[in-house]
């Protein structure tokens, strides 16, 4: 791959998604507003000791647009990848990509390849089973306490590694409808055993805080939802969204507002990164990390550490670090198991118990989340029975799809 430091982009026709489209129409949460504001309001300004504003440029949305930033050779197979998976780097990722390296962390994250063509007989369209447990449009209820919301199904961004890339981007599933919207609060309304309410999908960010307010409006009404978290990449990957509008729109009465940060490198710690955590945190969110282990990107200690570290220093509690999820074309970001033990067994003895994450899998088929670093896995040789939480036993990995 040749990354030369000169960097240009062209854009891409926004593309219709249910509900409305990226460049407007009629949506679940008003009659005018659009998924994204055409025109994004004046950054607010870093705060004091914080450099670093926002990245100029257009995001890259295309094969061509790769080629005309140096990132990919020209090759027509490559687009047999754009033709299946969505394709998403905004101008703050690309100023963190190393044009020096071809085997740079960062561009491995989001620079599509010919290996995600290369699938596997254990992997599926919907590795971790949301569909086993999706009783209506939108909603996720895995768990008896809390409920998935899934607004929306794009990204600022689209990780090579995404386990819902079948379901993601502008040929995804798109926004709830009106309908579709009513109904999935009106089943959380109903049902007072859930507690906490976690919105993600696609990237919940993306929304304007216009919509995320009249969002958690709706949920503020909602008496027995406690908790509202949300899992963005925004933060790290687009951090000028995340201004005084936007943090005030993340909260609401009687609720406590958690934000998982997706970061899987320490790179991504920008100073505008740092800022964007700032007030998140300054503005009472709590903030907690989600992180996927990945070939080549950070699968040795010395960056897991660095990565750990740098949540901490910026006010956010390590929480999940994923085993990566059997998505189709993703076997090349794939360690085994007992790397995976290995390298969260080294974090124990070489940083603070501040610092450590809970190395979870999620079992395939929808069982749910299990933590690997803990008995709930044996087996070796690259086979395991994982137990649930419900103490079921499964193999992993699964027979054949």
């Amino acid at each position: 791959m040749t990354l030369p430091l000169t960097k240009k982009a062209v854009s891409s026709p926004p593309s219709p998604v249910r509900g409305g489209t990226e460049a407007g129409g009629v949506d679940a949460f008003t009659n005018s507003e659009r998924l994204s504001t055409p025109t994004p309001p004046p950054p607010t300004p870093p705060l004091k000791g914080e450099g670093g504003g926002p990245a100029s440029g257009t995001p890259i949305k295309s094969i061509d647009a790769l080629v005309a930033a140096g990132l990919v050779e020209p090759d027509p197979t490559l687009r047999a990848v754009a033709e299946k998976y969505a394709i998403g780097i905004t101008p703050a990722v690309l100023d963190l990509i190393d044009s020096n390296d071809p085997a740079d962390p960062m561009a491995r994250q989001f620079v599509p390849t010919l290996a995600e063509l290369i699938t596997t007989p254990e992997e599926r369209a919907d590795p971790i089973g949301d569909l086993a447990h999706s009783p209506i449009e939108g909603i996720v209820h895995r768990y008896p306490d809390r409920v998935l919301l899934k607004a929306v199904h794009v990204c600022p961004v689209y990780c090579r590694f995404c386990f819902r890339r079948e379901m993601v981007g502008p040929q995804g599933l798109g926004t709830l409808t009106s309908a579709e919207l009513d109904a999935a609060i009106a089943y959380i309304a109903e049902r007072e055993e859930i507690w906490e309410v976690i919105l993600t999908g696609g990237d919940p960010l993306v929304l304007s805080p216009r919509r995320l307010r009249d969002l958690m409006e709706r949920l503020a009404e909602i008496d027995h939802v406690k908790i509202v978290r949300f899992h963005t990449r925004v933060p790290v990957v687009e951090p000028e969204r995340i201004d005084d509008a936007m943090v005030a729109a993340l909260t609401a009465s009687g609720k406590t507002t958690y934000l998982a940060v997706h970061a899987n490198h320490p790179r991504e710690f920008s100073p505008a990164a740092r800022a964007a955590f700032r007030r998140l945190s300054e503005g009472g969110i709590v903030l907690i990390s989600q992180s996927v282990l990945l070939k080549g990107v950070n699968d040795d200690v010395d960056t897991l550490a660095a990565l750990m570290r740098g949540f901490v220093e910026n006010r956010i509690k390590p929480y999940y670090l994923h085993h990566p999820d059997l998505a189709p074309g993703t076997g090349h970001f794939r360690v085994s198991v007992e790397s995976g033990q290995a390298l969260v067994a080294a974090l124990r003895g070489r940083i603070s118990g501040l610092c450590q994450p809970t190395y979870v899998l999620d079992i395939p088929g929808g069982h749910g989340k299990a933590d690997i670093g803990a008995a709930s896995i044996v087996g070796r040789d690259g086979c395991f029975t994982v137990r649930d939480w419900q103490g079921g036993e499964h193999a992993y990995p699964p027979g054949d799809a």
